[in-house]
């Protein structure tokens, strides 16, 4: 049987550290070939010896949102699986849920690489990635094919993004094909309208130009899919307020708080050895810990601001429990990690949620739900 003790982490994740794009692919490719090949003795070994090493089970991390049952509150973020290649595998390393994408209603090869980047002086990393991905037919026949195999053991989220040959006048046609080809395999959706490295996309958060997008989703949604919204952590209170007042208009079901920033105050990082230019000049957005402070902020605001009534997803800077407590303490009913767990290595999630027991314990409460915004009482 397969020992997935750490010795073998390098080997899951990929070593390649000159080159993070290629460990990620090299690790996405590893655990399709095991989902593929799940009912072969090997396989179904493989697996279960992963859910032993990564996986909790305790009822107190259970709850209900949007008549969707989590196991356990710790889902990995959109932009790790952009394709859907491993989503019959997340569950097997102990995810409550995960979101797949940002996924375009059009293929596209995204920016030059090198794209990403790590900053181990400031335990982030940065990306230019431009929402690289296989468009969503392919990525809707993937996951035909994984459900085929085995049914879908934890909510799977789609993150929408615009497609960059499409302007921002088409924008809504745009979310609305890629929602037409997803909704049926797929538990909730987020619509994207924040991340850094699609030219004009962070505009399309404006009033004007987002109640396009949210009406023709809505309209579209006939199976009343719960639909959310990812927000940028360099928003101004008040343009948050203006998405927040949108939100409830048009009904979503949640708000993501945060995507990266474009912000680079406040970093160890001066010069990205790769390219050898001033951090300050180098496009894309920053995520891990430089954005945890402030991804908390907006949780918390959001909170205060529509009395604890749209659940939260919190996401940005997480690196252990007490990370992850803060933000639900804040107001996050569930969480994503993305750079946390690429650092930590995958003895995260179930140290994480080991943590969050721990912490319910001295609490002396009894289901992390209650925990939920416990800050503001």
């Amino acid at each position: 049987m397969l020992n997935f003790t750490k010795p073998f982490y390098p080997l899951l994740l990929s070593t390649v550290k000159s080159d993070p794009e290629t460990a990620h692919r090299q690790m996405l490719k590893t655990l399709n070939n095991l989902e593929i090949n799940r009912h072969s003795i090997w396989g179904s070994l493989a697996i279960k010896q992963l859910e032993k090493s990564f996986c909790v089970q305790d009822t107190r991390l259970q709850q209900t949102l949007w008549g969707l049952d989590f196991n356990n509150p710790f889902g990995l973020a959109a932009g790790f699986d952009k394709d859907g290649t491993a989503a019959g595998m997340w569950s097997s390393l102990g995810f409550g849920f995960t979101e797949l994408g940002a996924v375009t209603l059009h293929s596209q090869s995204g920016n030059p690489r090198p794209r990403m980047f790590r900053l181990p002086e400031d335990k982030a990393a940065l990306n230019r990635m431009g929402a690289n991905n296989l468009g969503a037919a392919v990525m809707a026949d993937t996951l035909a094919q994984t459900w085929k195999r085995q049914a879908c053991k934890i909510p799977i989220g789609i993150n929408l993004c615009k497609s960059k040959i499409a302007s921002l006048e088409n924008a809504a046609k745009d979310y609305i094909g890629s929602f037409k080809y997803l909704e049926d395999v797929a538990d909730y959706f987020v619509i994207n309208v924040s991340s850094p490295n699609t030219p004009g996309l962070r505009s399309l958060q404006a009033g004007e130009q987002l109640e396009p997008i949210l009406d023709g989703l809505q309209t579209a949604n006939t199976q009343h899919k719960p639909l959310l919204i990812k927000i940028a952590p360099d928003l101004e209170w008040q343009d948050i307020k203006d998405i927040l007042y949108l939100a409830t208009s048009y009904n979503l079901s949640g708000v993501i708080a945060t995507n990266t920033t474009i912000r680079r105050d406040g970093l160890n990082t001066d010069v990205l050895k790769e390219t050898g230019k001033n951090i300050k000049d180098e496009a894309g957005g920053i995520s891990g810990l430089p954005v945890k402070k402030r991804s908390t902020e907006v949780i918390r605001f959001i909170y205060q601001e529509t009395d604890g009534n749209l659940p939260i997803v919190g996401v940005g800077g997480i690196f252990d429990a007490d990370d992850a407590w803060e933000k639900i303490i804040a107001g996050a009913s569930i969480l994503q990690v993305y750079t946390g767990w690429v650092y930590e290595g995958p003895w995260m999630v179930k140290n994480v949620l080991s943590g969050l027991l721990a912490k319910l314990d001295e609490k002396g409460l009894d289901n992390i739900k209650d925990a939920v915004g416990l800050e503001h009482l």
